[in-house]
């Protein structure tokens, strides 16, 4: 009997590609960003959206090739493409682009002849300098009124219920719009600045509060609710609103 050789090892993955998917036999075709990841600890194959690129996430354990991750991605087809039509579209930071700030829409005005940097007057935002640094620009007025507006309301919080954040800082994270650490460092997404208001003033409150109590126990909720009403309707718009919030800068 000849000898087969050694065992075949799965191609190389290219770590991102477009499909095309047909979610109904017969039905249209639609373009299905993919994203391919096979980290060593991944025990089976599975299929996530990511609301920041827009595509498929395929995570494949070690030694399984793409047609596993392809056969899967085939059979939920349906439930992917109704997942990637609702996501928010990205919106670009260009001239005339309407950026929410607090939950208002805030165009963007561009005067080259100005200043490179950005500034919010108005109900506008405004910036100054070359047009390839518009977006960076944008950007960093988000981050520095995402601090200017959250801390003060950390404060306020915080001597409410006579406690004091060891440290804050500020991120642009993707599956959290705050964290609070067992140091008592609490984290936030610069991109909450963006919500209303009383949606961002929730989350702080969300986080301070767990300075006093850091679990989700009831003792946690009637904390929160005592200090932040309205947990429900916050909570409500996070969820149809906020993953349009991580598309912002996107494109």
């Amino acid at each position: 009997m000849p000898d087969s050789g050694p065992p075949r090892l799965p191609a190389p993955l290219p770590q991102e590609e477009i499909l095309r998917l047909q979610p109904r036999p017969g039905g249209p075709v639609v373009p299905c960003p993919l994203v391919w990841r096979a980290p060593a600890r991944a025990r089976r194959v599975s299929l996530r959206i990511d609301p920041v690129a827009g595509a498929v996430v395929v995570t494949l354990p070690p030694g399984v090739g793409r047609r596993a991750g392809l056969a899967l991605l085939r059979r939920h087809a349906g439930w992917v493409a109704a997942r990637l039509a609702a996501l928010a579209p990205p919106l670009r930071l260009a001239p005339g682009a309407a950026v929410p700030l607090g939950g208002v829409p805030h165009a963007i005005l561009h005067s080259p002849g100005a200043p490179a940097a950005a500034l919010v007057e108005g109900g506008a935002i405004h910036v100054g300098g070359p047009a390839s640094t518009l977006p960076g620009h944008v950007l960093a007025l988000l981050r520095d009124e995402a601090g200017r507006r959250i801390r003060p309301a950390i404060r306020r919080h915080a001597a409410t219920l006579g406690v004091v954040p060891r440290a804050v800082r500020l991120k642009d994270t993707r599956s959290r719009w705050g964290s609070c650490a067992p140091d008592g460092t609490l984290a936030f997404s610069w991109r909450i600045v963006m919500a209303p208001a009383w949606v961002m003033d929730h989350v702080v409150a969300h986080e301070v509060a767990h300075l006093r109590e850091l679990n989700h126990s009831p003792r946690f909720w009637a904390l929160l609710d005592a200090i932040s009403p309205g947990r429900e309707a916050a909570q409500a718009w996070l969820r149809e609103k906020g993953p349009g919030l991580l598309r912002v800068g996107r494109g």
